[in-house]
């Protein structure tokens, strides 16, 4: 468990805060480039790191990330006219370009430079595979964005996705790197005999407990779980947490599955959770999958929840369907029958957000009781309280910040000797950028239709 007093560094991100602060030294995903589908579009209302601010796209198309309140009178610059490369507050027509400046001040003398000396807070933005990223940090000159690879591959080749989580950011990501938890969560239901023999899920569910490794790293930690596998092996999953937060869970092929989850604070108690992957990734696609409803840790936009639609609010983008206030439409007698481990419909997503929704928006992390299990989840957040305070007091560069290529890195399943270095085993299956033709993703274990539909009760189990 953490005191209360690390509880708040790590969880607190808003202005001066000092994990806010260096959370902010990171270009940081911001939105998706389709919210604003075209030049001189509406203005979108957008929450990070506890601050208001609106996102515009101008009309030469380069996008603006500016405060919400415009700074002559405080009106909300939502309502402004997006034209002729700025947005303008309606209240007296100050206009500001994508860069903050006041470019136009109608209501003052036509010889008056005063708006000259205005400049609106507003941070550099990039596009890149569908993203909007800002950069909100101290330095003049932003550091390059992170080699995230599937970020980086050409385009129409990366799909993002998103959905918001109304929970504090940590508590979202402490949910991708706790990798035993989808043997109950997400497939408690299922059996051995679902699965191909000798394939990844076959042996997740013959061993549902599971041992674990993991180590520091340049770019954040790595960690694995491994279960026997029989002659000889085990079958590892190997996760990652990378610098600030992001992370690339154990499930899929390690060597194949390109894929990254950013989740980026909105302020302390709502997480936007930012997907990216390869287009044509199939890992991950069959594994431990009910037929067109479950899907473990798979990409949002195929997992089978619903979003709600979009309202303009602060809180009101992809929002899910399923929530708090409804219960997740939890079907009791479907987790009775263990039709369902849950009864939540929809796949992981919504599973994973109910479970940790229940804890409250900021988990008080002073009652845990933390086991083997939690070896990463005690690991990640000794990382992130060390850079940060490393960062506050001798100023020393957050991790990756400069080596934007050390984020190129894949996670995933994979077989090792049980007397082999796990580390050293894997090191060729970790970079990005590398193809491995000799790898079959149907190791991962496609679940057999014959079964799937068979509810049992705890009497005939």
């Amino acid at each position: 468990m953490l005191a209360q007093e690390e509880n708040e560094l790590i969880t607190k991100i808003g202005p001066g805060t000092l994990m806010g602060t260096m959370l902010r030294e990171y270009w940081v995903p911001a939105m998706l480039s389709q919210e604003l589908p075209n030049p001189d579009c509406d203005p979108v209302r957008v929450m990070l790191f506890g601050e208001q601010l609106i996102g515009f796209r101008d009309t030469s198309g380069t996008v603006g990330l500016i405060a919400n309140l415009c700074t002559h009178r405080g009106a909300s610059l939502f309502f402004g006219r997006n034209e002729e490369n700025g947005i303008r507050c309606v209240y007296h027509g100050w206009k500001f370009d994508t860069l903050g400046n006041c470019v136009d001040m109608p209501n003052e003398p036509a010889e008056s430079n005063f708006k000259n000396r205005i400049k609106a807070t507003a941070y550099p933005c990039q596009e890149r595979a569908g993203i909007v990223w800002a950069y909100m940090g101290s330095r003049e000159t932003p550091p390059e964005m992170p080699g995230i690879e599937a970020t980086l591959l050409p385009e129409g080749q990366c799909n993002a996705s998103m959905y918001m989580r109304p929970v504090n950011w940590l508590q979202a990501l402490e949910g991708d790197i706790d990798t035993v938890h989808s043997a109950f969560l997400h497939g408690g239901e299922q059996e051995p005999e679902y699965f191909n023999e000798g394939t990844f899920n076959y042996y997740v569910t013959v061993h549902r407990a599971a041992r674990f490794a993991s180590v520091d790293t340049d770019y954040g930690a790595i960690y694995g779980g491994y279960r026997p596998a029989g002659d000889g092996q085990n079958y590892w999953r190997i996760g990652l947490f990378l610098f600030p937060f992001w992370t690339s869970p154990g499930p899929g092929v390690l060597g194949k599955k390109i894929m990254n989850t950013a989740w980026v604070p909105m302020d302390d108690t709502h997480t936007m959770v930012f997907n990216v992957r390869a287009a044509t990734d199939q890992t991950m696609g069959g594994g431990r999958q009910r037929p067109a409803e479950r899907s473990e840790f798979g990409d949002f936009r195929d997992s089978g929840f619903e979003y709600l639609p979009n309202t303009t609010d602060w809180y009101g983008r992809y929002r899910m369907k399923q929530n708090f206030e409804n219960d997740y439409f939890i079907d009791r007698e479907e987790q009775r029958e263990l039709g369902s481990y849950t009864g939540i419909a929809g796949g992981a997503v919504p599973e994973d957000t109910a479970v940790q929704v229940s804890m409250g928006p900021v988990l008080d992390r002073t009652i845990e009781h933390l086991g083997t299990s939690d070896m990463m989840i005690i690991r990640t957040r000794r990382r992130l309280i060390d850079a940060a305070l490393a960062f506050e007091k001798d100023a020393t560069a957050p991790p990756g910040v400069d080596q934007p290529e050390i984020f190129g890195v894949r996670s995933g399943g994979v077989y090792i000797p049980e007397d082999a270095d796990w580390l050293e085993y894997i090191q060729s299956l970790l970079p990005s950028f590398v193809d491995h033709p000799e790898i079959d993703v149907a190791i991962e274990g496609g679940a057999r239709t014959k079964g799937l539909h068979h509810k049992r009760t705890p009497a005939t189990s």
